[in-house]
């Protein structure tokens, strides 16, 4: 870690903590005994956080730190979502004029809340890596300093604030599940917990389609993705930080992955059990839970919640995906012949079976097929997989060809 001119210390972290207390919400952590029976799980909510996200810790304790000359100056940052709402918000509560780079892509909602915290937006054309360059060129020309999102000490003492809270609130918690992005989150829990009881442990979960840390810890050496891909686009980071990966090497027990499917899924299931709306990235430490990527047996474990701003349009989409994910919804292809009374019988075995039919698509055979036959695509409302079967098997024993 001899890149940084400032070393990370537990010190620092309960620092920030008294230079947060005032202005961060202390979240809270809830039971959640449903998302996985027999497992013992814990939310952090800071999904709850003001700005809909954790990134306000390091972001405000950053500026505290920052001399009279670089507050005059004024700070940049350039971000997609989270860290833009943060250093925005951090830089109007304490005075600062704040510049913030976003891609030109991003969802108009977070660039929108980004601006009503006080910065001044610079869209960029291309995406998150474009924006990084063009705050680094004004940073140069302007003299602005540059908050970074996750690479800097004072910023992960910040987001280890949530440990020390999670200290106080879960008394003799075995274990944290933390996302991880470019390692900011994990890297300031994993130290502040492991400084103050090393045999908790501490897993990181990425995306499948963004696991750049897991596979730089993995190889030994930062390594940087060609590219990413995933509905969690706040931690689809191509390449974790120096100072990230050295406390993540230290202080990290594993780093587990988890599909977009099963992120949906998670999404889903916060907000029907628990009322919580999650972003991807918020949604992942669950995802790992619930679909056992971390052996939990025996565990007290908390998941955390980073952040909860998700883009509503995504959120539908997310809903069908989670639907299809836990058995809630499913279609049926069915070959029927062209004849009065076809349509009545597949109705009535599936209401007798309690399913919901949502639609149905009619059409005659194609080229190449039976000249009486004819196709049935129907939706279907259904409770989970074992009642999908069950319909499946009715129709078949009434004489229905599922195809």
């Amino acid at each position: 870690m001899e890149n940084t001119p400032k070393q990370l210390t537990l010190d620092t972290v309960y620092k920030a903590n008294y230079a947060l207390r005032n202005v961060i919400r202390q979240t809270d952590v809830l039971y959640a005994p449903k998302l996985r029976p027999g497992r013992e799980l814990y939310l952090k909510t800071e999904n709850l956080q003001i700005t809909g996200s954790f990134k306000i810790r390091g972001a405000y304790y950053k500026m505290t730190q920052l001399t009279e000359e670089e507050k005059a100056r004024g700070v940049i940052a350039c971000s997609a979502g989270n860290h833009a709402q943060g250093v925005a918000l951090a830089a109007q509560r304490n005075g600062i004029k704040s510049v913030i780079c976003l891609p030109d892509g991003a969802p108009i909602s977070k660039v929108e809340a980004t601006r009503s915290y006080g910065a001044e937006i610079c869209l960029v054309e291309g995406v998150y890596d474009d924006a990084y360059r063009r705050a680094l060129e004004l940073r140069d020309e302007k003299g602005y300093t540059f908050i970074h999102p996750f690479d800097d000490p004072d910023v992960i003492a910040g987001q280890g604030t949530i440990a020390l809270e999670l200290a106080e609130q879960v008394k003799d918690m075995d274990a944290v599940i933390v996302p991880i992005g470019g390692g900011g989150l994990i890297s300031g829990v994993a130290f502040t917990i492991k400084s103050l009881n090393p045999n908790i442990k501490v897993y990181g979960v990425q995306a499948e389609g963004a696991p750049s840390m897991r596979n730089s810890i993995h190889d030994a050496h930062i390594e940087r993705l060609e590219s990413v891909f995933t509905i969690a686009d706040g931690i689809a980071v191509k390449e974790p930080g120096s100072l990230t990966y050295d406390l993540c090497s230290h202080y990290v027990d594993d780093i587990v992955t988890v599909n977009d499917d099963e992120i949906s899924a998670a999404i889903l299931e916060l907000m029907e059990q628990h009322k919580l709306v999650t972003e991807g990235a918020g949604a992942v430490a669950v995802a790992a839970a619930m679909f056992d990527k971390i052996d939990l047996k025996g565990k007290k474990a908390v998941c955390i919640l980073s952040g909860g701003n998700i883009d509503v349009t995504i959120l539908s989409r997310v809903i069908s995906r989670g639907l299809l994910m836990s058995g809630r919804s499913c279609q049926l292809n069915i070959e029927l012949v062209d004849k009065p009374g076809q349509l009545l019988k597949v109705a009535k075995v599936i209401a007798q079976q309690g399913g919901n039919v949502t639609a149905v698509h009619h059409e005659h055979s194609n080229e190449g097929s039976d000249v009486n036959g004819c196709y049935l695509r129907v939706n279907l409302e259904t409770r989970n997989f074992e009642h999908i079967e069950a319909i499946k098997k009715a129709l078949t024993d009434a004489g229905i060809h599922i195809i």
